[in-house]
C-alpha cells in the first residue's frame, strides 16, 4: 500500500521539486497539495492523508499551529515538518505541537524521502545537523513556563497572524467569514493577552514566534491607514 501525502508549501515552486521528487517512489502518493496555512485542514480532512509534508512559514495560519492542529485532531496523519528553520526554538515547538520529524530544506532530497519512510512507519526523523544534536535537545521545551502566545484562542491565533501579515479588519473579517467588529475585538484581546502596545511590538512578536519572516515588508497599519510605531493600538 503506498504512503499517501499531503504538501503544505507556499512557494508553488518548491512544490514542484517536491511533487518530481516524489512521482518517480511508487511507495509514495501525491494525494493533495495546498500553499496556505487556512486550507491545510480541510485538506487533511478530505484527503486523510498518511503523512503532511509541512512548511512552518505558511500564510494564514503558521505552520506549528498546523502541526499542533492535525495532532489533535488527525491523529492518525503524521506531520513530517520541512523547514528553512533549524535553531532549537523551531525543533522543539514542532515536536511538542506533534511533529514526528523534521528535515531542514538543504538537507539532500534523500533525507526527505527517508524522512517520510521513517514517519510512516511510526518512528521519528530528524535531518542533520539536527540528528547530531544530544537526545535530549529534541525533546519538547519545559512546559513550566506558559508562552503567551498558548493562551489565545485558536481564532486569535489566525487573527494575530492576518494582522502580522498586513492584512487590514475588513479583508480578516472576509477570510475568517466574521464582521469587521469581531476581528476588532479579537485584536484588542490579543494586544490584552500579549501586553502589546502597538503595531512594532506586534511585528516583533510575531517574528519572534515565526509566524512570519524575519524582515518583514512593512509594519501593519492601523485602521486609519497609519504604521506609526507609537502607543496607539492596532
Amino acid at each position: 500500500m503506498s504512503v499517501r501525502i499531503l504538501l503544505a508549501e507556499d512557494h508553488k515552486l518548491v512544490r514542484q521539486a517536491l511533487k518530481t521528487l516524489l512521482e518517480p517512489e511508487e511507495d509514495l502518493e501525491l494525494v493533495g497539495e495546498t500553499g496556505d496555512g487556512m486550507d491545510v485542514m480541510e485538506q487533511v480532512a478530505k484527503h486523510r492523508p498518511d503523512i503532511l509534508v509541512l512548511d512552518l512559514m505558511m500564510p494564514g495560519l503558521n505552520g506549528l499551529e498546523v502541526t499542533r492542529r492535525v495532532h489533535q485532531r488527525f491523529p492518525k496523519t503524521r506531520v513530517l515538518v520541512l523547514s528553512m528553520h533549524q535553531d532549537r526554538n523551531y525543533v522543539s515547538k514542532a515536536v511538542q505541537n506533534g511533529a514526528s520529524g523534521y528535515v531542514v530544506k538543504h538537507a539532500d532530497a534523500d533525507d526527505l524521502l527517508r524522512g517520510i519512510r521513517h514517519v510512516a512507519a511510526g518512528r521519528r526523523f530528524f535531518s542533520a545537523p539536527i540528528s547530531e544534536w544530544p537526545p535530549e535537545s529534541l525533546e519538547p521545551l519545559s512546559s513550566e513556563s506558559l508562552d503567551l502566545y498558548d493562551t489565545l484562542t485558536p481564532r486569535e491565533k489566525e487573527v494575530l497572524q492576518l494582522v502580522a501579515e498586513g492584512h487590514k479588519n475588513a479583508e480578516i473579517a472576509k477570510l475568517l467569514f466574521r464582521s469587521a467588529r469581531t476581528v476588532e475585538t479579537h485584536r484588542a484581546h490579543i494586544m490584552g493577552k500579549l501586553g502589546l502596545k502597538n503595531p512594532t511590538d506586534l511585528i516583533r512578536f510575531a517574528i519572534e514566534h515565526g509566524l512570519i519572516p524575519v524582515s518583514p515588508v512593512s509594519v501593519p497599519e492601523t485602521e486609519d491607514g497609519s504604521n506609526d510605531g507609537g502607543e496607539s493600538s492596532p
